[in-house]
């Protein structure tokens, strides 16, 4: 008997060491990733950065800025004009909320005079809403390479439609 419980008792033994090993490599690992990602997120020097700007002459002139909109009129001032036939315009309005205790929901129509000259078109259209009583809006169209008459439209859901003088895009 004493043979038998010499062998379990050596066997275990190996056992115990093997797992010892194991768990001391493991804790190793552990403790040294840890100190390698701690040592990754330490401060870095810091370095003065100096901006430098310079004065640069516009090479296509604002034509006009837009003037502040009032409740139930809608104005319109070509902001950019690119080589080619392509025009940025801002649109500006306000908008009144029909429902001051709800969401006002409005939409931008940019509207076309049709070729026969007789009906607008829609060109663009743009969603938008707000919540509060009133609210200054604006939108920033794009027409590129067709001439013609133009106007911009704002409806709000609840409280109707205003439109803009209409105005000609030239190439």
């Amino acid at each position: 008997m004493g043979t038998r419980s010499t062998a379990v008792l050596v066997s275990g033994t190996a056992n115990t060491a093997k797992l010892f090993v194991a768990a001391c490599a493991f804790t190793a690992a552990y403790v040294g990733f840890s100190a390698y990602d701690t040592a990754s997120s330490a401060p870095r020097d810091e370095h003065t950065v100096t901006l430098s700007a310079r004065e640069m002459p516009m090479t296509t002139p604002i034509a006009s800025s837009v003037s502040p909109a009032a409740p139930g009129a809608v104005t319109v001032a070509e902001t950019r004009s690119d080589a080619g036939c392509a025009k940025t315009f801002r649109a500006r309005g306000v908008v009144v909320n029909p429902d001051p205790h709800g969401t006002a929901l409005y939409t931008w129509r940019l509207a076309r005079l049709g070729p026969d000259g007789h009906a607008w078109r829609d060109y663009l259209v743009d969603h938008d809403g707000f919540a509060g009583l009133q609210e200054s809006v604006d939108w920033s169209p794009r027409i590129t390479g067709n001439p013609g008459w133009y106007r911009v439209e704002l409806s709000v859901r609840g409280a109707g439609t205003v439109r803009s003088r209409r105005f000609q895009v030239a190439c």
